[in-house]
């Protein structure tokens, strides 16, 4: 089963953004999440913010899974966003980052959470992935990735 696509919709898919910074970014996240989720973009990005501060959440190869638990969450949710310019992220490899996969989950989803943040990991671990989600024209064509299979 791939978890992925069942978080993922066209409308969580942001591409080619203009965001200067971390910060930049997890706003625009909060409130593409705040629309979606009908959640307050300011606890989204107090959860985002908070668990970035716990160290980087930059994979490296230009990639990042910015990830947080937010009280009143039903159910796991993530975006895709892709940067138009690539922004630091104190990434392991010193790289910036251009694509990040956005992950929300309740505050007591343990295993559901791990096991998301490791399918995200073992599909950015791939380089052509990688490389098709940057060339990717819309958001269908990254929906498409996303729900093929490992």
């Amino acid at each position: 089963m791939n978890s992925i696509s069942q978080i993922l919709s066209a409308d969580q898919i942001l591409l080619d953004l203009e965001a200067s910074s971390k910060k930049r970014v997890f706003e625009h996240a909060g409130m593409l999440f705040e629309q979606k989720l009908g959640m307050p973009r300011s606890s989204i990005f107090d959860s985002l913010f908070a668990r970035e501060k716990l160290g980087s959440t930059g994979l490296g190869q230009g990639i990042a899974i910015p990830h947080g638990r937010l009280k009143g969450l039903k159910q796991a949710a993530g975006a895709v966003i892709r940067l138009q310019t690539a922004i630091p992220f104190d990434s392991p490899d010193g790289k910036p980052v251009t694509l990040l996969f956005v992950l929300l989950v309740p505050e007591q989803a343990t295993e559901e959470h791990l096991q998301i943040l490791s399918e995200l990991a073992q599909r950015f671990s791939d380089r052509a992935f990688r490389e098709k989600l940057q060339q990717a024209a819309d958001a269908a064509s990254v929906l498409a990735l996303f729900g093929d299979t490992c």
